[in-house]
């Protein structure tokens, strides 16, 4: 009995005085009216109900919310429901990442606030990232540059080869994915003997430093390194890499740069060969980009209506641009002597794709023909199409279409180098001269019998239009050189 108090204290157990002796069993269940408990080590539990458990345990954390929070951005993975995410499209600057199916929202104000308030409860898990403090033990002054790297083992191989693919599953250009092939592979290869998913962003810090800074690499290659970095370690499972932390370099503002039509004139009557004049020619005539000219096909003139088609360009766009008659003949002339099977500008072998390295070669051979020594490229021809069309009238927005840009800010760009409008400005310095006259003239007159008639025409000047100060200024002036004291006098009095 004493037993069953220890076990049960909350349970009374009437008296058993007076009554007939029963076993322990027989006096618990008159006792409690309930059946016999069995000891605890006879209790068991059916399995049936210990997978139900399980079962809404996986359910309710399926079902939850993880937010994940790092210095710059707050990740949120969360089941498709309409109504939280109609909430979730109220913060500014939210985008969908659909690589990682989940929300990314700026950590900014009261964001966090905002989330945990209206998830409450149904917040499973919040993961805080730390910012990366700067390493004291990279000593950049005190590097060594490295210069030569070492090779890729298969692992890497086989990475770089899932990423390509990725790429090319997403539809990215030819010319992206190799740009960042090639990027993705040089940083691998200079983090070596480190993995992939041992790489940091302290890696990325001394790539910078240690090779592309030696190497003197363009600002556009370091911020193509980190566009191929983000996309690479985003696939990359168990990365340690964080890529919303990479820093970029700082924005430059380039100007384009710009022919004169003389030189561009002369460019193209440089070279003698008609396919060669062609290919220059049609770049400067529509303002095409050299891959644009490469990959047009003889069904993209539409000589007819005096169109050019271009098809899936940067962006994967489409755009129409007009071509005049003269750029009509000038290929009808063309297409009579090549041919062309495929591409509209063929290669040696027939139906082979032009090269963007002979088509430099092209435009090099022209300069040296007319001994210009500016280092043009082809986009010249784009820039300085674009500039003498902003020059001849033709209004921004067209420019824009012509071009295929995706914003207007990327025009604007063009009226800073426009000629016409650069010379409707005069420079403040041209307008010192008369300045210089009147300063001279006061000087001489100062401690002259005339001070005191300047002194009067400076008060006339505070009440009169800019007409009558021009007029005051020569009467007075012609006093000052013919010694009229009197006459001096009565101009100031009849003003």
């Amino acid at each position: 009995m004493g037993e069953f108090k220890k076990l049960f204290p909350d349970i009374v157990v009437p008296d058993p005085a007076g009554s007939e002796t029963m076993s322990g069993t027989e006096e618990l269940t008159k006792a409690t009216n309930e059946p016999p408990v069995p000891p605890p080590s006879a209790m068991t539990r059916p399995e049936g109900k210990i997978a139900a458990k399980a079962d809404l345990q996986n359910v309710t954390q399926h079902n939850g919310i993880a937010i994940e929070i790092s210095p710059k951005q707050i990740t949120v993975k969360m089941p498709k429901n309409e109504t939280d995410i109609q909430f979730i499209r109220t913060f500014k600057y939210v985008r969908w990442n659909s690589n990682k199916f989940c929300w990314a929202i700026p950590n900014y104000g009261k964001n966090i606030d905002l989330l945990k308030n209206y998830f409450g409860q149904r917040i499973t898990n919040i993961k805080t990232i730390i910012a990366l403090s700067p390493n004291p033990a990279l000593n950049y002054a005190a590097t060594e540059f490295i210069t030569v790297l070492p090779s890729l083992d298969e692992v890497n191989d086989d990475e770089i080869a899932a990423f390509k693919q990725w790429m090319e599953h997403k539809r990215y250009s030819e010319s992206t994915i190799k740009t960042y092939i090639q990027a993705i592979t040089t940083f691998l290869r200079f983090i070596k003997p480190k993995r992939s998913t041992e790489a940091t962003n302290d890696d990325m810090v001394r790539f910078v430093h240690q090779y592309m800074l030696p190497k003197k690499l363009s600002q556009s290659y370091q911020n193509q390194a980190v566009n191929a970095a983000k996309l690479f370690f985003e696939t990359v499972q168990g990365s340690m890499f964080i890529t919303e932390q990479i820093d970029r370099p700082r924005p430059e503002h380039k100007l384009p740069n710009v022919l004169s039509k003389e030189d561009v004139a002369a460019i193209l009557q440089a070279s003698q060969n008609l396919k060669h004049r062609t290919m220059l020619s049609l770049i400067y005539a529509c303002g095409l980009r050299r891959g644009e000219l490469l990959n047009l096909k003889p069904e993209n003139v539409d000589a007819k209506r005096h169109l050019l088609i271009i098809v899936n360009a940067k962006g994967k766009k489409d755009r129409v641009i007009p071509i005049s008659d003269k750029v009509i003949v000038m290929l009808r002339e063309y297409y009579k002597i090549y041919r062309p099977r495929i591409w509209l500008f063929e290669g040696q072998g027939p139906g082979t794709q032009y090269s963007e390295t002979s088509l430099q070669k092209v435009l090099k051979h022209a300069l040296d023909h007319v001994k210009i020594k500016k280092p043009v490229t082809l986009h010249w021809l784009r820039h300085s199409y674009a500039t003498h069309l902003l020059e001849a009238g033709t209004d921004l927005r067209y420019i824009q279409e012509l071009l295929g840009h995706k914003s207007s800010k990327t025009t604007e760009i063009y009226t800073h180098v426009c000629e016409q409008s650069l010379l409707k400005i005069s420079s403040p310095f041209d307008n010192l001269q008369k300045y210089y006259v009147h300063l001279k003239v006061y000087k001489a007159c100062q401690n002259s019998w005339l001070y005191a008639p300047l002194s009067v025409m400076r008060c006339i000047y505070k009440g009169v239009s800019g007409y009558q100060k021009s007029q005051y200024t020569i009467r007075f002036f012609n006093t000052i050189i013919f010694n009229e004291y009197h006459r001096f006098k009565w101009n100031c009095q009849i003003a």
